[in-house]
């Protein structure tokens, strides 16, 4: 078997490794709130959560073009620039993974391949439009999370909660809430799984040496079973910091902050942008718990959160260019 062909199927076993590390490490992203309210048991909600996964990740490929065409010109590709850009984003999810910090696996690999793409050739390969687009994504999506969720819980409190008693609202947003998590979960797999397509494709068009215009029907569908997988791992660990440590959640506080975070993401995957899923649900958690008094959300935990998504750039950008030159330099 020849080299590059060895050098591409460890590249793809990378892609589908960070995306199964994906799935367990954004799990929580979909179903803590539905667990920290106990609408679901962790078990339900994970079972959920992998087969929506999935099922997401099979409806569009726009945002893994953005990956695979948009970040670095494809003239450029090469398996030890993909193969750095994996490994960076891998460990980076992993640490985060570790400490407990709901960080974004998607600005993880994208500027890992940005780093990686500077180590190759210099700042002159990075295409500003797609990474502004990134930067588009990962500004407005948090400010329109933390401020949906305001909107939309006013609106319900003054259409629906105030002529309901506290019990009948528990009870209805507690079926309201499955299906919110459900599609918190469909949207999560729609833009998070298409990132590991496009950097699939990004590679075989390096081991071919040519522009590849459509993302093959296996990459589509060995990025949503990887994922899938990796959800059914679930994320406690992250799980307990976006439930239970950032603000007490009732059944309609998770309806409404998942059912505005899904809205937001699942707009960014139609127009191929990559947005976090982790930032997007977050601030959406953060916003409903301001409508119940800025003291009723817990701002030094979340201060970590936003600590993980501020060095999250510069250090995979970092981690990209350091692993791209180790690789080269040691031959592999």
């Amino acid at each position: 078997m020849e080299p590059a062909l060895i050098g591409l199927i460890i590249i793809v076993a990378l892609a589908l490794i960070f995306d199964f590390i994906n799935g367990f490490h954004d799990t929580a992203n979909a179903i803590a709130t539905s667990v920290a309210t106990r609408v679901l048991t962790p078990a339900q909600a994970i079972a959920m959560s992998a087969v929506m996964n999935v099922v997401g990740a099979l409806t569009g490929t726009a945002v893994a073009k953005t990956v695979s065409e948009d970040i670095v010109s494809q003239q450029y590709a090469t398996l030890e620039l993909v193969g750095a850009a994996l490994l960076s984003a891998i460990g980076w999810n992993l640490f985060t993974w570790w400490k407990g910090l709901p960080s974004s696996s998607s600005h993880a690999l994208i500027f890992s391949l940005v780093g990686a793409g500077v180590a190759a050739g210099g700042w002159g390969i990075i295409i500003p439009k797609g990474v502004q687009k990134t930067l588009t994504g990962l500004l407005t999506s948090p400010v329109l999370g933390f401020m949906i969720p305001i909107l939309l819980m006013f609106l319900l409190s003054w259409l629906v909660l105030r002529w309901m008693r506290p019990r009948t609202v528990t009870r209805t947003f507690r079926w309201a809430q499955i299906l919110s998590a459900a599609f918190m979960a469909f949207s999560h797999g729609g833009n998070d799984a298409q990132k590991t397509m496009g950097i699939i494709t990004f590679a075989l068009s390096a081991y071919f040496g040519t522009q590849m215009q459509t993302v093959p029907l296996w990459v589509i569908l060995a990025a949503a079973t990887a994922m899938g997988m990796g959800t059914a791992i679930g994320g406690w660990r992250i799980i307990k910091t976006m439930g239970f440590k950032v603000v007490d959640l009732k059944p309609v506080d998770g309806f409404v902050a998942e059912t505005s975070a899904a809205l937001i993401i699942e707009t960014a995957s139609r127009l191929g942008i990559p947005v976090s899923t982790t930032h997007t649900i977050s601030t959406a958690i953060m916003g409903v718990g301001t409508t119940k008094g800025f003291k009723k959300v817990k701002w030094q935990v979340a201060g970590k959160i936003v600590s993980a998504w501020v060095f999250t750039i510069p250090t995979c950008i970092a981690l990209g260019w350091i692993i791209h030159k180790i690789i080269l330099a040691i031959g592999v």
